[in-house]
């Protein structure tokens, strides 16, 4: 049923002086990330002892640390990877607004596109974590965001919206993503036809259409086909229904350490088995696949390349501690020890 991507390893089907300059590439790619932007905070340390005013452990915390989170995080792996980003989305005049602002000018993010407005709340993840395991996370959030604010945004895509070779929605339900966005997109979409890849969730599953790239988890598949995926059988039928219902020109279903599984209209689905050598936390694996995609897909490379590159970016991605980049050495290392390199195979009447 599925055509498993396994052959030679990378050094024979490629060679490490080639992936290098693919992956130079990146550099070219002009890519415009529309989203949810968040501040991820960490607060680290240990526990050695439970409250006696509750059952509860007790943390001491030892150092604090903050990332890009959510579409922010997004931008951070495309800049990480070479790739000049434009951001766009909503933040406060809040101390976390301003410092997300800060983290992407420090990575060289273009933050033009980030509207600032009173009575948005920025959104804020705290996680705290004690001996490498989190023990609790709180957020500062809404899901709703001034008229006035949207408007700016908007603005910003008709003014702008052409001047890229890749969009990449990065969707965390946090209000940036409305129906008037995803309309405004569509339209731009047909003048320009660059790659659209939307990562999506749930409360846009009907509004989504015509992307070129939807990249949801397992869990979202499931919700979004309305089939249970349960085994091979079942992926597939929820593969093939995504298609028809968001009319667009792919689906990878990300599924954690049961890899990946890419499905298009004229061809066989194929599956990218976990690259990941230990999971230490997923945190953001998504953004990394997605960016990889995303900054492949500017640069006019095949689809089934860029997943096969995304995968490897996800499997570094998730053996390192929080929201965390990759960068095209570490693909590079990833890739001498991989036998995943996509083959083309013809398919009936088209290649696959």
């Amino acid at each position: 049923m599925f055509r498993h991507c396994r052959g030679k390893t990378l050094m024979e089907a490629m060679g490490v002086v080639h992936l290098q300059k693919l992956l130079q590439r990146f550099q070219q790619a002009r890519v415009l990330v529309i989203g949810d932007l968040m501040l991820d905070e960490f607060l680290w340390g240990t526990v050695d002892r439970i409250s006696p005013e509750a059952p509860v452990p007790v943390v001491r915390i030892e150092r604090e640390s903050i990332h890009l989170g959510g579409a922010a995080n997004v931008a951070h792996n495309l800049r990480t990877l070479g790739a000049r980003v434009t951001i766009c989305g909503l933040i406060g005049t809040d101390r976390a607004g301003q410092r997300i602002l800060d983290e992407l000018k420090s990575v060289g993010a273009d933050a033009t596109g980030v509207i600032r407005a009173r009575g948005v709340v920025t959104t804020r993840k705290t996680r705290i974590i004690a001996h490498h395991q989190q023990v609790v996370r709180f957020d500062r959030e809404q899901d709703e965001h001034p008229r006035a604010a949207m408007e700016r945004l908007l603005e910003f895509l008709r003014r702008n919206g052409r001047s890229y070779d890749a969009v990449l929605v990065s969707d965390y339900a946090k209000g940036t993503i409305s129906a008037d966005v995803l309309s405004c997109l569509s339209e731009l979409r047909g003048r320009s036809q660059w790659p659209l890849i939307i990562d999506p969730k749930k409360p846009n599953f009907r509004r989504y259409h015509g992307a070129t790239l939807m990249t949801p988890n397992q869990h979202e598949a499931a919700e979004a086909s309305g089939v249970e995926i349960r085994d091979e059988c079942s992926l597939q039928q929820a593969g093939e229904a995504l298609l028809q219902r968001w009319s667009c020109d792919a689906v990878l279903i990300t599924r954690g350490e049961h890899g990946m599984s890419l499905f298009r209209a004229a061809a066989a689905p194929q599956h990218f088995p976990t690259r990941a050598r230990d999971v230490f936390d997923v945190t953001g694996a998504g953004d990394t696949v997605a960016a990889t995609c995303a900054a492949s897909l500017a640069v006019g490379l095949p689809l089934d390349t860029a997943v096969w590159l995304a995968n490897l970016a996800a499997g570094v991605a998730v053996a390192k501690l929080g929201t965390a980049t990759v960068s095209p050495a570490e693909i590079v290392e990833a890739a001498r020890h991989d036998s995943t390199a996509p083959q083309r195979r013809k398919r009936g009447g088209g290649s696959a």
